[in-house]
């Protein structure tokens, strides 16, 4: 294995290659074969939308790192988090992955694009004033390959129509399977929600 510290003197697929390695070191078949479902399908979100497409493979290649980390640990990446934290997502260990998967790919990975570690960070809750990179990932770990939930059609057709009506029917989705379970909601996703009602209203 390359030395963590070295990756930047790799060339762009060298380093995919890397991540890719230690992906199936820290990931089972299902969770890695997901990874790379979504870092395709945001190569694809960014192809149709004149954007990075290598940067946006990459984003989803890497958005599940800690997925399948322990609580523990999770919580460890956590407490170094640069980004503002609720007390909804402190109490949700289903968000945790994605908390600790942004401060992981900077200290591990080497990824310090700020655009990547935030795609990475608000893949489950969203927020206000995403960039088209975190749009990309977000929609595109919803409607990748291999999802095989009812309605997943839909919200890929919407994904590729419009990455921000895409963004509002997911949130819904998200809101509305969270009410359904009787959760709180986090407070990035209301925002997030009430910020596409207004800009898709206009």
């Amino acid at each position: 294995m390359t030395d963590f510290d070295n990756l930047d003197y790799l060339k762009y697929e060298d380093k995919i290659k890397y991540y890719k390695n230690c992906l199936k070191e820290r990931l089972s078949k299902e969770r890695y074969h997901h990874s790379i479902c979504v870092a395709n399908e945001a190569k694809s979100l960014a192809k149709e939308n004149d954007f990075d497409e290598k940067k946006a493979y990459l984003a989803g290649l890497v958005h599940d790192v800690c997925k399948e980390d322990s609580t523990k640990k999770q919580l460890e990446l956590m407490s170094r988090c640069k980004t503002y934290v609720d007390d909804v997502e402190m109490t949700s260990k289903s968000l945790y992955h994605a908390i600790a998967g942004s401060v992981y790919i900077e200290e591990k990975f080497k990824i310090t694009d700020n655009d990547i570690q935030n795609a990475v960070r608000y893949h489950t809750v969203a927020r206000e004033g995403m960039s088209t990179l975190e749009k990309i990932v977000y929609l595109a770990d919803l409607v990748s390959v291999d999802r095989t939930y009812s309605d997943v059609k839909k919200y890929r057709k919407l994904a590729y129509k419009n990455l921000d009506i895409g963004m509002l029917e997911a949130l819904k989705y998200s809101i509305k399977s969270t009410v359904n379970k009787e959760c709180r909601l986090v407070k990035s996703t209301l925002l997030a929600y009430n910020e596409y009602i207004s800009e898709l209203k206009k």
